[in-house]
């Protein structure tokens, strides 16, 4: 890795693989800008796909939800779930329906696959690539197999941006070090990024962040993270993570709430209203996998909240407002 850090620093300074400083005590500036690859489109609604590992009917199910709400559908790499690969994943959700947008992780591809999965995905039409280093191999998955990172995220932006791709990029307010992350923003927007994808963080310091990222140079549109969970185990995998950050008056509230996807989509949608009336925030991405309960019920769960937040975003907009 070169252009550190990564969205992974714990709250100690610590790396997130091994309990040893991270190495990169600032933030690494980028040299000559790459010119980025607009986005045709900005998503007010970014909705996570999760589902069942190498299962095509598991994908056009969940993918047949979340579309008609959804300006596209945020298709992760997790170090724990291996799946199909990204192209031919990203053709089987075009064909349900969805828009997709591919993660792309430099943990498993050396230079010369990423870009031949970029090509492939260009070739596909889709709308946008999310390049990240990637968080290492869960332990248990592939011990034996070797992990790559040729390339970082900033790189494989830089990758992207040069063969026509559109590149979208992660930042994490919450991660150590907290004051230069808006920097850091900007840096990947000079290796080409098109469209910034925030990590989980309170509202406030969301507003403080953006407000800081203007100041830094950051002109390109940003989506911020809302949290969808609805008992322990979804509100566990958003909060279990270095770097993610949840108000814990809010889980506990909807944990204890009579009717917890309720009260989940309400506090959801409340946090959407909130984060897309911060200057700079262009839309929001409905984030996490929102029930324990299988992945097609957490899609309903999703697709109803992105449908609450369409609606009031409408309604919302269609308000006068002072000039």
């Amino acid at each position: 890795m070169v252009m550190g850090p990564c969205g992974g620093v714990r709250s100690d300074g610590g790396c997130e693989v091994h309990r040893y400083p991270c190495v990169f005590p600032a933030p690494v500036p980028w040299g000559d800008p790459v010119p980025p690859v607009p986005l045709d489109a900005v998503p007010l609604i970014l909705t996570d796909f999760s589902s069942e590992p190498y299962s095509a009917s598991a994908h056009a199910t969940v993918a047949g939800i979340l579309a008609p709400v959804s300006d596209a559908v945020l298709v992760g790499e997790h170090q724990d779930r291996p799946d199909f690969p990204p192209a031919q994943l990203a053709s089987m959700l075009q064909q349900a329906g969805a828009r997709p947008w591919m993660t792309l992780s430099c943990r498993d591809r050396n230079r010369v696959v990423l870009e031949q999965e970029l090509r492939g995905l260009r070739q596909l039409g889709v709308d946008a690539v999310l390049c990240v280093t990637g968080d290492a191999r869960a332990y248990d998955v592939r011990p034996d197999v070797t992990q790559v990172f040729d390339l970082d995220g900033p790189r494989l932006a830089a990758l992207a941006a040069s063969i026509g791709m559109p590149a979208a990029v992660p930042e994490t307010p919450a991660a150590p070090p907290r004051q230069l992350r808006p920097f850091r923003l900007a840096q990947k927007q000079r290796a080409g990024a098109a469209v910034g994808v925030l990590n989980h963080d309170t509202v406030a310091s969301v507003a403080g962040f953006m407000a800081a990222a203007a100041g830094a140079g950051v002109s390109m549109p940003v989506l911020a993270a809302v949290a969808i969970f609805t008992d322990p185990a979804s509100a566990s995998a958003l909060s279990g993570l270095p770097g993610l950050n949840l108000d814990p008056a809010e889980v506990r509230a909807v944990l204890d709430d009579p009717d917890p996807v309720a009260a989940g989509i309400a506090a959801a949608a409340r946090q959407a209203r909130a984060l897309l009336a911060i200057p700079g925030v262009a839309g929001v991405n409905i984030s996490g996998l929102a029930s324990a309960r299988g992945y097609e019920f957490g899609a309903r769960i999703k697709a109803e909240l992105a449908a609450r937040i369409r609606e009031e975003a409408a309604a919302w907009r269609r308000l006068p407002h002072d000039p």
